[in-house]
Order: structure tokens, then C-alpha cells, then sequence
């Protein structure tokens, strides 16, 4: 349902484009080494962007093709976020798709990061994600991003920022309104405790 996942804010990527990218082969090992700029962040368990305060998101074991497009939407200005725009704003296709095959390695891990929500109630109302992002939040296809054990307040800013216009995906948009407060926390909550995503280490 959501998310940026490479995102310093996936969640990167957004989280959502749900449009299906053409890949180059990636090279895990050469995208370890590129890699290096991204681990200021992304390999820190439960390390937060400073304003607004949300965790930044897990990307390990994100899917490929999720990873790739998200990155190209921070370099084409489709994403917002300043140090992520300017991280990828200097990477090529093949930058990205390396990058994407060595983040996609990652083996899933149970939540690592607080839960403030209600997951049962939660569990209930992600019904209606669960075409796209899975019943668990791991979702049944490459090109829609999993949410399974991603952090908490990083769905949460990233549903409220479909509510608010701030990111642009009609599907994402027409889901998410009408959640109140307590929803969005629900449903994040549920999603973050399910096992799925892990810090890249």
C-alpha cells in the first residue's frame, strides 16, 4: 500500500509508482562498493531523519525492480528528499540496477524497531492492500513494494504524505483517504511486525 523504500523515506521508494521497470543485470558486488554513500543511513539500525522525525526505512530485501524505480523517481525529481535526490542524481541505469541486486539479497528479518499501533486492528483494515503489497505485506509482485517489517513511522509518513498530495500516485491517493489518525497507525503497525525487510548491513 505505500511506501518510498529507498529511500530515506523507502522506503525508500516511495515508497509507489506500481509501473513495472525495465532492468538492466545487476551486479551484487559492484553494487556493494557503490553502495558505500548509502550506508551513512540505510545500514544503521533505526536511525531517523532529523525533520521530520521518521525512521528511514529498511530497503534490504526490497525487490529489484522496486529499488530501481524509486531511484529513478529521486533522480528524475518525481521523489522528494533532498539527500536522497542528491545521491541518485549522479547515479546511471546500471548505477541503480547494481545497487538494486545487492539490496535485493538481503534475507528478511521480524520487526526490528518499536510498534506503537494495534496490529489486530491493523490486520483488518490492510485488507483491501493486500492485491498490491500482500496479505503479509510482502508483496506478490516485483514492481509494488514490500512493507512486511518495515519501521513503523516510516509507513505512517509515508500514507499521510499520499493523504496530503505530497507524493503523487493516483491509487495510492484514492486507498489511503478517508483513514483517520489511529488508521494509519494501525495498519503501519500491523505491517511493521510482520517478517520482511531488514537493515543492509
Amino acid at each position: 500500500m505505500i511506501i518510498r523504500t529507498v529511500w530515506s523515506g523507502v522506503i525508500g521508494v516511495a515508497m509507489l509508482s506500481g509501473a513495472s521497470v525495465a532492468l538492466a543485470a545487476g551486479d551484487a558486488a559492484a553494487g556493494k562498493v557503490k553502495f558505500f554513500t548509502c550506508k551513512g543511513c540505510h545500514s544503521i539500525p533505526g536511525y531517523t531523519n532529523a525533520y521530520p522525525s521518521y525512521h528511514v526505512p529498511k530497503i534490504g530485501g526490497q525487490y529489484e525492480p522496486y529499488v530501481i524505480g524509486a531511484l529513478k523517481a529521486y533522480k528524475e525529481g518525481a521523489r522528494k528528499h533532498g539527500s536522497m535526490e542528491g545521491n541518485a542524481g549522479s547515479l546511471s541505469d546500471q548505477d541503480m540496477a547494481d545497487i538494486a541486486a545487492f539490496v535485493s539479497g538481503f534475507e528478511g528479518k521480524k520487526q526490528e524497531g518499536p510498534v506503537t499501533g494495534d496490529a489486530k486492528a491493523g490486520k483488518a483494515l490492510a485488507g483491501k492492500c493486500a492485491s498490491c503489497h500482500g496479505e503479509d505485506g510482502n508483496a506478490p509482485a516485483p514492481n509494488f513494494p514490500r512493507l512486511a517489517g518495515q519501521y513503523e513511522s516510516y509507513l505512517v509518513k509515508a500514507i499521510e504524505d499520499y493523504q496530503a498530495g505530497k507524493r503523487s500516485n493516483p491509487i495510492m491517493q484514492s486507498m489511503v483517504q478517508g483513514l483517520s489518525e489511529e488508521d494509519i497507525k494501525n495498519i503501519s503497525a500491523y505491517y511493521a511486525s510482520q517478517v520482511g525487510l531488514s537493515v543492509v548491513e
